[in-house]
C-alpha cells in the first residue's frame, strides 16, 4: 500500500510539473490519470493494454491522453536510449497539436485528426520504441474555417513566432492578409501564446531528429500554402483567369516551381480520352469554381503530405524491430453535432460509432454472453446495440450502406458540385430510405446515431469523398527544385492504371476497421470524458447536457451490467499465478486442478461465498472491494518478503564491511607490530642529521654537549601534502624550509625553536609566521614527569602533522579527556608526546 501511495504521490507531483500551476481545478483528473497509467504499467507485460478515450469534442480527451503519456514517461526508468524515446513521446504532442489541432466553437484546442499512439516496452518495463497511426485529418480546415473558428495552429504560430529574417524570407504578413485565414476573422485564442508555441514546435522537430534543412522546408511549405490561397480567379469568356498574376511569383518561389507552370495547372487540366483504342491527352480549361477547387486541392495535398511526413519522422525515430509489450493511447475526434454537418462530421461520427461498438462488444454484449458460456447465475440487462447503425453506414450489399452508395456515385456520375450531390441524395432515399435509423430531408439526410440524431448537408459530399489530387498537380510538384518536396509526391504516374481510385470514405472505413481489429485483440481501458458545459469555463455545470452524455456513452447500461454481474473475472491458472502467494499450499506452484486451487485460495482468505462464483474455466469476483482485499493481502505478502530481503541484504553489507575493516585492521596491526619489533631491536639513538656540519644548530647546545638524537622532520598539511613555506634565508617562494629535531641531555630543539631548556624556563623565539609547537621525544628517563609538566603548562591546536621516520608511534592525550588513545603513524591530537620504545 505504501508503494501505491508513493506512486500516486509521484503522479500528483508529475502532473504539477507537467502542467505547471494552471488548471488546479483539474488536479483530481491528473491524479486519476496517474493511477490509470500506473495500472497499465502493472499489467501491460501480461496483456496489451490500450487506453480508449471517448467523449464529445472539447471534453478533455487530448489532455487526458497527454497525462497518461506524461505519467508513463515520468515513472519509467532507463538509460540514454530509453530517455531519447521518452523525449520523443513527450515532444510528439506539441508537434502534432501544432499541425493537427485547431480552435473550434466547442474547443480551443480541438484535435482535428485521430491518432493511435502505441508505446512499446522492453521486458524490464522501459519504453524503448513506439509508433503512431494517424487518420481522419480534417483537410478542409487547411483552406477554410467556420465562423468563430481558426485553421490549424501552425499557421498562427508561424505568423507570430517567426524571426524577422524568416518573416522577410517567407513573406509573412498579418493573419488578415491571407484568404485562408481571414474568412472567420478569428485570429487569437484566449490563453494561447502562439509565439512561444512556435518555439516549442521547432524544438520538438529537433528532438525528433528532423534535419535542419527539412525543418526549414516544412515551414517554407506552410508559408507557400498561405500565399497560394491568395491567388484569386476571375471569369474571362466562361474560363478562369488569375486576377493578379503578380501573386503567382511568391508561392512558386517558396515551392520551387515555375510560376507559369503554376498558372497553367491552376486554370487548366489535362484529361485522357480514348478513341478507337487509342488514348489522347486533351487540355481542358477550367471555370472559376473548378480553378478554386484545384488551388485548394493543391494546398490540402501539400499540407496532408507534410503532416504524414511528420508522423513518419516520429515513427522512424522510435522504430523498434520486435514488438513485445505495448500500451496504446487512442485519441480521436469526439462525436460532433454542429448547425451544419458535412462530410467530415459524417466520417468522424462513423468512427465514433465503430468505437462505441467495441465498447458494446467487449463490455455489455461480451460480458453477458460470457456469463451464459460459463454457467454463471445472473439477471440479463437490456441495452442498445449500435451495430445496426454501423451496418447502415458501411454495408456493401443487401442493402448497400451510405458509404458504398457514395463511392458508386463518385465513380459513375461525372457531374460536379450540386449535380452529383443531388444524385447521391436520390440514391440514398431509394436504397435506405426505409431504414429505421435513416431519414431523408431537404438537401440532406438524418442518421440516428447512438449519441443522437444528426442532420447532414450533402453539399460537397461527392467532391470531398473523391479526394483526388489531379495528375497535373502531382507532375507540377515533382518538378520542384527542392528534393524534399519531390519526396512528398512519390507517385509513379501511369495513364493505363485500371480500377476505381481510392476514395476518402473507403480509406476511412478501412482505417476504422483496422483499428477495431487491433483493439479487439487487446483489453482496452475505457476513459469516458464528460463535457460539463458549452461555455468553456470552470465550475459551470449543465446538468441536462451531462445527463445526455452519460446516456449516449452507455454508462448507465454499463453500470447496471456491472452491478448485476461481476467486477472481475480471470482464468483459473492466471488467477492462481497472481494470488498463489497468499497461501503456502498454492505457493510457489499449485500442482492440482486449477479450479480446486482457486477454491482453496478463496476459502483460505475467508472470502464470503456470495462474493464469487466458479465458472467452467474462470473465477468471477462480484464486488471491487473483494478484489481490493486480495490485492492488499498480496501487497502485504510482498512487503513482508521485501523486509526479509532487505534484512538479508543489510546483514550481508554489514558482514562485508566488518570483514573489510577486520582485514584492514589486521594489516595495520601487522605493520604496527613490525615497527615496534624494529624499535625494540633499534633504540634510535644517535646523530642522524650530521650536527658537526650544522653550526646553526650547534649554537643551541652547550660546548661539548652530547647529542642523544638528531633527525629531520617532514611536515604535512591537512591534505597530507608536504608543507611548503617561504624560506627567508634564500628569499625564494615554494622552497621547503628545513625542519629538524635535536635532543640533548638539557635541550629539546624543534623547527627553529627551543621547546625545553632545563637551565631556564621554556621560551619561544619571535619569528615570522606561526609555528605550532609539538613535543617530540623523551625529555628524561622519566617521561611521565615531563608529560605532566607539558600538560600543565603547554597546549596547542595542531594544524599540520609531523612525521619522523625513526619514531614508532605517538601517544596523544586530549586535555579534557581522560581516555588516551594510541594511533599508528603520525596522526596527533591536541597535546602529544613522542614515546620511543
Amino acid at each position: 500500500m505504501k508503494i501505491k501511495m508513493e506512486k500516486e504521490k509521484m503522479a500528483m507531483e508529475m502532473m504539477k510539473i507537467q502542467d505547471g500551476d494552471e488548471h488546479k481545478d483539474g488536479e483530481e483528473g491528473r491524479v486519476e490519470m496517474g493511477r490509470t497509467g500506473e495500472e497499465a504499467i502493472r499489467y501491460f507485460i501480461i496483456i496489451s493494454y490500450p487506453f480508449f478515450f471517448s467523449g464529445e469534442s472539447g471534453a478533455g480527451k487530448t489532455v487526458a491522453a497527454k497525462y497518461i503519456m506524461g505519467y508513463i514517461s515520468k515513472v519509467s526508468g532507463g538509460g540514454e536510449k530509453v530517455q531519447h524515446v521518452k523525449d520523443i513521446i513527450l515532444q510528439s504532442n506539441p508537434l502534432l497539436e501544432a499541425f493537427g489541432n485547431a480552435k473550434t466553437v466547442r474547443n480551443n484546442n480541438s484535435s482535428r485528426f485521430g491518432k493511435y499512439f502505441e508505446i512499446q516496452f522492453s521486458r524490464g518495463g522501459e519504453p524503448d520504441g513506439g509508433k503512431i497511426s494517424n487518420f481522419l485529418l480534417e483537410k478542409s480546415r487547411v483552406v477554410s474555417q467556420n465562423e468563430c473558428e481558426r485553421n490549424f495552429h501552425i499557421y498562427y504560430q508561424l505568423i507570430e513566432g517567426a524571426t524577422a529574417d524568416q518573416k522577410h524570407n517567407l513573406g509573412i504578413m498579418t493573419p488578415d492578409y491571407y484568404y485562408y485565414l481571414n474568412q472567420s476573422e478569428t485570429y487569437v485564442v484566449d490563453g494561447t501564446d502562439d509565439r512561444s508555441d512556435f518555439q516549442e514546435t521547432m524544438n520538438a522537430m529537433d528532438v525528433i531528429g528532423i534535419a535542419r534543412q527539412d525543418k526549414q522546408l516544412v515551414v517554407q511549405i506552410i508559408a507557400g500554402i498561405l500565399h497560394l490561397g491568395n491567388i484569386g480567379f476571375q471569369e474571362q469568356g466562361n474560363y478562369a483567369q488569375v486576377e493578379n498574376p503578380d501573386l503567382l511569383a511568391f508561392p512558386a518561389y517558396l515551392l520551387g516551381i515555375d510560376k507559369d507552370r503554376l498558372n497553367d495547372k491552376l486554370t487548366s487540366r489535362k484529361m485522357d480520352s480514348k478513341w478507337g483504342g487509342r488514348s489522347e491527352s486533351i487540355n481542358v480549361t477550367l471555370n472559376v469554381e473548378q480553378a478554386s477547387y484545384t488551388r485548394d486541392a493543391l494546398a490540402k495535398g501539400l499540407y496532408s503530405r507534410v503532416f504524414d511526413f511528420l508522423v513518419e519522422s516520429i515513427n522512424r525515430a522510435m522504430r523498434k524491430p520486435n514488438e513485445e509489450y505495448s500500451i496504446g493511447v487512442l485519441d480521436i475526434y469526439g462525436f460532433e453535432i454542429f448547425q451544419r454537418n458535412g462530410f467530415e462530421q459524417f466520417c468522424i461520427n462513423f468512427v465514433n460509432e465503430k468505437l462505441q461498438q467495441i465498447f458494446i462488444e467487449l463490455t455489455l454484449k461480451a460480458e453477458q454472453e460470457e456469463y451464459v458460456q460459463e454457467g454463471i447465475k445472473w439477471t440479463p440487462i437490456e441495452y442498445f446495440n449500435n451495430k445496426v447503425v454501423c451496418d447502415l453506414i458501411e454495408n456493401k450489399l443487401n442493402p448497400p450502406g451510405i458509404m458504398s452508395i457514395l463511392d458508386d456515385v463518385c465513380a459513375t456520375v461525372y457531374a460536379k458540385g450540386d449535380g452529383a450531390d443531388q444524385t447521391l441524395l436520390q440514391k440514398l432515399q431509394s436504397a435506405v430510405g426505409t431504414h429505421e435509423h435513416f431519414n431523408g430531408s431537404s438537401g440532406g439526410f438524418v442518421v440516428h446515431h447512438y449519441a443522437g440524431k444528426v442532420s447532414y448537408d450533402v453539399s460537397g459530399f461527392c467532391e470531398r469523398n473523391r479526394d483526388v489530387l489531379f495528375t497535373d498537380l502531382i507532375e507540377l510538384m515533382q518538378s520542384s527544385e527542392f528534393a524534399f518536396i519531390r519526396t512528398l509526391f512519390p507517385e509513379k504516374l501511369d495513364s493505363d492504371k485500371k480500377g476505381r481510385p481510392t476514395t476518402a470514405g473507403s480509406k476511412i472505413k478501412k482505417q476504422a476497421n483496422d483499428l477495431v481489429n487491433t483493439l479487439m485483440k487487446c483489453t482496452p481501458h475505457y476513459i469516458r470524458c464528460i463535457k460539463p458545459n458549452e461555455t468553456k469555463r470552470p465550475r459551470d455545470w449543465e446538468e441536462s447536457r451531462v445527463k445526455h452524455q452519460v446516456e449516449y456513452l452507455g454508462l448507465k447500461e454499463n453500470i447496471r451490467v456491472r452491478r448485476a454481474g461481476f467486477a472481475y473475472r480471470r482464468l483459473f491458472q492466471k488467477f492462481l499465478q497472481r494470488y498463489a502467494i497468499l497461501t503456502p499450499e498454492t505457493w510457489p506452484r499449485w500442482r492440482g486442478d486449477g479450479r480446486q486451487g482457486v477454491q482453496h485460495l478463496l476459502r483460505s482468505v475467508n472470502m464470503d461465498a456470495d462474493q464469487y462464483q466458479m465458472g467452467r474455466t474462470k473465477v468471477f469476483v462480484k464486488n471491487p472491494e473483494s478484489l481490493f482485499l486480495l490485492e492488499e493481502m498480496r501487497e502485504r505478502k510482498f512487503d513482508g518478503f521485501a523486509r526479509v530481503i532487505q534484512k538479508a541484504w543489510r546483514r550481508h553489507i554489514a558482514i562485508r564491511k566488518y570483514e573489510q575493516m577486520r582485514e584492514e585492521a589486521s594489516h595495520i596491526l601487522y605493520n604496527f607490530k613490525e615497527r615496534r619489533r624494529n624499535s625494540i631491536n633499534r633504540n634510535f639513538v644517535g646523530d642522524y642529521l650530521g650536527m658537526e656540519d650544522k653550526p646553526e644548530l650547534r649554537q643551541f647546545l652547550a660546548k661539548r654537549e652530547r647529542i642523544d638524537f638528531a633527525d629531520s622532520v617532514t611536515k604535512y598539511d591537512r591534505r597530507f601534502k608536504v608543507s611548503v613555506v617561504v624560506c627567508p634565508t634564500f628569499g625564494k617562494p615554494n622552497i621547503s624550509k628545513p625542519r629538524f629535531v635535536v635532543r640533548g641531555p638539557t635541550l629539546l630543539f624543534y623547527d627553529s625553536m627551543i621547546l625545553v631548556n632545563r637551565e631556564s624556563e621554556p621560551w619561544f623565539p619571535e619569528s615570522e609566521g606561526t609555528v605550532n609547537p609539538i613535543i617530540l621525544g623523551l625529555l628524561s628517563p622519566k617521561p611521565q614527569e615531563n608529560l605532566k609538566w607539558v600538560m600543565g603548562g603547554m597546549c596547542a591546536n595542531f594544524g599540520p602533522d609531523a612525521s619522523l621516520d625513526r619514531v614508532t608511534y605517538f601517544k596523544s592525550h586530549h586535555p579534557r579527556s581522560s581516555h588516551p588513545h594510541t594511533t599508528p603513524g603520525h596522526k596527533l591530537g591536541h597535546i602529544a608526546s613522542l614515546c620511543q620504545v
